[in-house]
């Protein structure tokens, strides 16, 4: 029988950049104040869950709320912390720290191919929407393809997970997006060398229920 891998994914906590509508893309953002309570949060939320590993994009906004998560991991043994590009955001090049109104300013073409989710368009030195999607389906292929029968956690950015999510529903590059990619919010899929599943999406209750904050340690 075919065994499969459930993936925990998670989008990294609120940076001041996000507030700012200013596009990271691949550059190293740090998580603000908010960002750290979310990384805290959701840490709690999964500590009871038997992960098995975390592999998390290598910006540090995605690596601390990975940590987070492994710190506070109630399991028999304490998951480790693995380093992966091929969870990076997408590449923005030349827009990379530009606010969206600034993109549309300076490059109105530009931004409408963006805006539309044209699947060929890139801004200068960084990836079209086709590149991302199959850098994160290789990316999950090869991560899950090691732990059949395992749950691990993915910490990534908004771009990946609306990879994830197109890959797992099979919605096209272009279809406007109808679900939420909020910081820090867990979304659960299913693994198997033929397909990727849709479990569960965009749970935050975690960051709604105040009792979490009486574990605060």
């Amino acid at each position: 029988m075919m065994k499969s891998t459930r993936i925990i994914a998670i989008r990294h906590g609120e940076t001041d950049w996000n507030v700012e509508t200013r596009l990271q893309g691949q550059l190293d953002v740090s998580l603000n104040d908010k960002g750290q309570w979310q990384a805290r949060r959701t840490a709690r939320a999964l500590a009871d869950e038997v992960i098995d590993a975390i592999y998390t994009s290598d910006l540090s906004r995605a690596r601390a709320t990975a940590q987070a998560i492994a710190d506070h991991s109630n399991g028999a043994a304490r998951p480790g912390v693995h380093l992966q590009a091929g969870l990076r955001e997408r590449g923005f090049g030349r827009f990379e720290g530009l606010t969206y109104a600034q993109i549309a300013a300076d490059w109105p073409e530009d931004n409408r191919r963006w805006r539309q989710r044209d699947p060929t368009y890139a801004p200068e030195g960084g990836e079209t929407l086709l590149q991302l999607r199959e850098r994160v389906a290789e990316t999950v292929h090869l991560l899950a393809s090691q732990h059949a029968g395992e749950q691990i956690v993915l910490v990534a950015h908004g771009g990946v997970m609306d990879a994830l999510y197109r890959l797992a529903t099979q919605q096209a590059i272009e279809a406007p997006r109808t679900w939420e990619l909020g910081n820090a919010a867990i979304n659960r899929l299913l693994w198997t060398p033929d397909s990727l599943t849709l479990v569960g999406w965009s749970d935050t209750r975690h960051l709604e229920d105040a009792t979490l904050d009486e574990l605060s340690a």
